[in-house]
């Protein structure tokens, strides 16, 4: 079969096309069933609390999961005129948080603008930082860039295992993280009674769900401090979607059937009602918008009649929006549920 990793260049609809057509495939229960047996199709946006906005899929990393299938090799960037579209929106809304990510967000070149004008407007800021880019070439200050912004830090840090986390993210990876998370505990991220959040991020290795988000939680704050003196706020688990190089992975091994029959198999109703996407918009890179990040990726817009990019943004709309839906929804739905603030029911 053939590879379903996106072909970068000359080929942008490749990636989309081949995976939509693995996810539709197969007997699976239509995710559009499992949300009518419960009554909530179609799935309805009850506002914008979040605008995360992804600002390039440049990365000093290739991780093995990621769904976005960001790498160094990667040119899409989103353009200062963009970013302003974005600060307008927030500008004319009462939406309170904007959600940086990437790729490794921190090397949009005007990444620093754009954190520097949502602080002026009043909002709250996410990083959504891979650490490793702390560490790199010209990039050094930027811990007491975000410290000084009051930027809240979501580091990704799939396991509190050095083996584990560099099978992921690529070796190595594990004693940088370790290295820039001392760096931002020393500015006050993560410490007790401090206004600076440092929240971290696990993905499981493999085609599994991740352990309860409390439990592991505390391994990891053991782990973290007994071993490298290092705190943090909190932890989030988020599930692997079947997208990008994680499809990629799970079909090249004939995985996929099972995966999916894993998740379905944990559908979780309570946690199908409170999807990010009812309380988030996505922007993607050229300013297209998304009812969230895996639907940005798979290149599944908004529902026809809706604005399809930030330029005309319009709040009381989008934030009432029925939500497009797909397969791969089973992956925020299952066990305890999953999306970019972590697990959604205890």
């Amino acid at each position: 079969m053939p590879s379903l990793t996106l072909l970068r260049q000359g080929h942008p609809l490749a990636e989309p096309v081949n995976q939509l057509r693995v996810l539709a495939n197969g007997t699976h229960l239509p995710f559009e069933q499992a949300l009518a047996n419960q009554g909530l199709l179609p799935l309805q946006a009850t506002g914008i609390q979040v605008l995360q906005v992804n600002v390039g899929k440049l990365c000093n990393q290739t991780c093995s999961h990621c769904h976005v299938d960001a790498g160094p090799d990667r040119r899409e960037i989103m353009t200062r005129a963009t970013m302003q579209q974005c600060l307008d929106a927030l500008a004319g809304s009462t939406i309170p948080t904007l959600d940086i990510t990437g790729g490794a967000p921190e090397m949009n070149p005007n990444f620093r603008w754009l954190v520097a004008e949502a602080r002026e407007l009043g909002r709250h800021v996410i990083d959504r930082c891979n650490l490793s880019i702390l560490l790199a070439p010209g990039y050094e200050d930027l811990p007491e860039f975000l410290a000084g912004h009051g930027v809240e830090v979501v580091a990704s840090l799939p396991c509190y295992l050095p083996a584990n986390t560099d099978a992921q993210r690529g070796r190595g990876i594990f004693a940088k993280s370790m290295i820039a998370l001392r760096r931002l505990n020393a500015l006050g991220y993560g410490q007790p009674g401090s206004s600076l959040s440092l929240t971290l991020v696990h993905n499981p290795l493999g085609p599994s769900l991740p352990p309860p988000q409390p439990a592991l939680e505390a391994a990891y704050r053991k782990d973290l401090l007994e071993k490298h003196g290092i705190v943090f706020s909190r932890l989030y688990t988020i599930t692997n979607m079947p997208i990008s190089r994680f499809l990629d992975d799970l079909v090249q091994s004939d995985r996929y059937d099972g995966y999916m029959e894993k998740l379905i198999a944990a559908y979780n109703p309570a946690a199908a009602a409170g999807v990010m996407c009812r309380t988030t918009l996505s922007v993607g890179w050229d300013g297209s918008l998304y009812d969230c990040d895996f639907n940005q990726m798979l290149e599944l817009g908004l529902a026809p009649g809706l604005p399809g990019h930030i330029r005309d943004f319009a709040a009381a709309r989008l934030g009432e929006r029925s939500i497009t839906i797909g397969q791969h929804c089973y992956g925020c739905t299952a066990g305890s549920g999953s999306g970019c603030q972590g697990a959604i029911v205890p």
